[in-house]
């Protein structure tokens, strides 16, 4: 994970432990100026499901892409993160451009759909079919601030779904999982930004099969199985027994 901080000349924060603290205290791993942040302000966890965000007690409102969180919130890369007037925008370690690409069946293709999360198409869902193209010219128009345009399309190119800049805006990149780009091919669950828009690509077709794991080896046989059947054995204990009762029988009756 990489934390940008928007208008503001501070470094990118990386990390990759299982656990961030962010707060104004100095034994936090991202500290905040006093102004921004409660002394333990939150936690950003690891596990099955991704990033867990928890706002911690005493700790003023968070927002996660202008939504307020009190308690929890699910991360991805490409949120927000809004603590007072600190803008942190969280993002992959790598750009997506560098991922292998694999190739998606055609029967899959029509199950993938952009979901809108932000932006005047919050709430629509998007099927991408053979093609889609969003802004000006496009059926779902990208209305940007200052009156800036820009427009992306989407279709498919050798087997898998890219998503390129058509029209760039000047001040608004376009950003997939946090990382600006102009051409990339994209995955199952990829978060799409620009400006005030927000998209997340919702294709059940696309994402890779789970691992099956390799069959139990046989058990293997205990050494008494192999002596034989097991009524043998009790056999051989009864006998032993009435043997035993027999001996001392007859050296009660001898004294």
């Amino acid at each position: 994970m990489r934390i940008e901080f928007l208008h503001s000349a501070r470094e990118d924060f990386p990390w990759a432990k299982p656990q961030l603290r962010i707060g104004s205290a100095a034994d936090n791993d991202l500290v905040l100026s006093a102004t921004q942040a409660a002394p333990r302000h939150l936690r950003i966890e690891q596990d099955r499901r991704g990033w867990v965000l928890q706002v911690l007690p005493s700790a003023t409102r968070v927002y996660v892409n202008a939504r307020p969180v009190r308690e929890r919130a699910l991360l991805r890369p490409g949120d927000m993160l809004s603590v007072g007037d600190c803008r942190m925008l969280l993002r992959d370690d790598t750009s997506p451009e560098q991922r292998e690409v694999a190739a998606v069946p055609v029967q899959a293709r029509c199950t993938a759909a952009l979901r809108a999360l932000a932006g005047t198409l919050s709430g629509r869902v998007l099927p991408i079919g053979t093609g889609l193209d969003l802004g000006p010219y496009g059926r779902c128009p990208l209305e940007l601030p200052q009156g800036e345009m820009a427009s992306l399309k989407l279709g498919w190119q050798d087997d898998g779904l890219v998503l390129e800049t058509t029209q760039a805006s000047t001040t608004y990149p376009l950003r997939v999982n946090g990382v600006p780009v102009q051409r990339v091919v994209l995955q199952a669950g990829d978060q799409l930004s620009l400006g005030p828009h927000r998209f997340v690509l919702d294709a059940p077709g696309m994402e890779a099969e789970p691992a099956i794991a390799p069959p139990e080896p046989p058990a293997q046989p205990l050494p008494e199985d192999a002596a034989g059947p097991r009524g043998e054995v009790w056999w051989l204990i009864v006998t032993a027994a009435v043997l035993a009762l027999g001996i001392a029988l007859v050296l009660w009756i001898r004294f």
